[in-house]
């Protein structure tokens, strides 16, 4: 749980249960927005946790059906128990595929530190393989095996969603991280696959803006880049928006505000 004085913090990154976040969705829906709704739960650690993190996800799929929500969910391997049985958080994201799909919602992997991205690569690719179905895997551009990974999961018919990563990254340079996520998207852009660009940078918003037309979802947090959302939206463009929720934020609201603080330090600002 987080500390009482750290509430106004997260409050800002996420919200406190499944039904905060139905409330946040249905809101942001009716701007022309859709959301990706996260329960959080990364680094399980026990059998117990991770049951409880898979019923949230399940829920979560259940209440965007029966609500007829636009939005999907998203889930983290260690989440799904990576840390303590890989085979068995794998089979675990292929059930959660399954039954998402059955009830038309879509599932969408999220990508964690270096040491992890070989075998969340493997698992959106045997959702896909296995049993075709459809998942959405993030991939941080700033990492140098990206390249690679992506033409992976595009040939097996997974639609990336392109971030510079909140984790370790090959390059330490603002610069070169924002080039390598532009020449990975171009990339995309050429050969007319669809993806979603999750970036808070505004020459990287400006850039897509200008030239990646329909093809690019715009993806923003929950908690930044309000103005954008709203004037993107209107403008008729894809737009979607990250809802964590659940009560084991630390981890996650900790990056949020590292992020934040590493832009201020460069004398940088998020999209407003």
């Amino acid at each position: 749980m987080i500390a009482p004085s750290t509430s106004g913090r997260v409050e800002r990154w996420t919200l406190p249960d499944l039904d905060a976040a139905v409330r946040r969705c249905r809101a942001q829906n009716a701007q022309g927005i859709r959301c990706i709704l996260a329960a959080l739960g990364e680094y399980a650690r026990s059998e117990r946790q991770v049951r409880e993190n898979l019923e949230r996800s399940f829920a979560a799929v259940a209440v965007i059906d029966e609500q007829g929500l636009d939005a999907s969910i998203t889930v983290k391997m260690t989440a799904l128990g990576e840390l303590i049985d890989r085979d068995a958080a794998r089979d675990s994201l292929l059930r959660l595929c399954s039954g998402a799909h059955a009830r038309g919602i879509g599932v969408e992997v999220d990508m964690e530190g270096r040491g992890l991205v070989k075998t969340t690569v493997d698992a959106a690719v045997a959702c896909a393989a296995r049993q075709g179905l459809p998942v959405t895997l993030a991939l941080q551009t700033s990492l140098d095996r990206t390249a690679g990974d992506l033409e992976r999961i595009v040939r097996h018919g997974i639609r990336p969603r392109l971030v510079k990563g909140a984790y370790g990254a090959d390059t330490d340079d603002p610069g070169e991280a924002r080039e390598r996520f532009r020449t990975l998207a171009a990339g995309l852009l050429d050969r007319g696959v669809p993806f979603s660009a999750g970036t808070h940078d505004p020459d990287l918003v400006a850039w897509l803006v200008r030239d990646a037309g329909g093809a690019v979802e715009f993806g923003f947090l929950m908690g930044l880049a309000d103005e954008t959302k709203l004037r993107l939206a209107g403008e008729g463009r894809t737009v979607a928006e990250y809802v964590p929720f659940g009560d084991q934020a630390r981890i996650y609201v900790a990056r949020r505000e590292a992020y934040l603080a590493g832009l201020a330090a460069a004398g940088k600002t998020p999209v407003p």
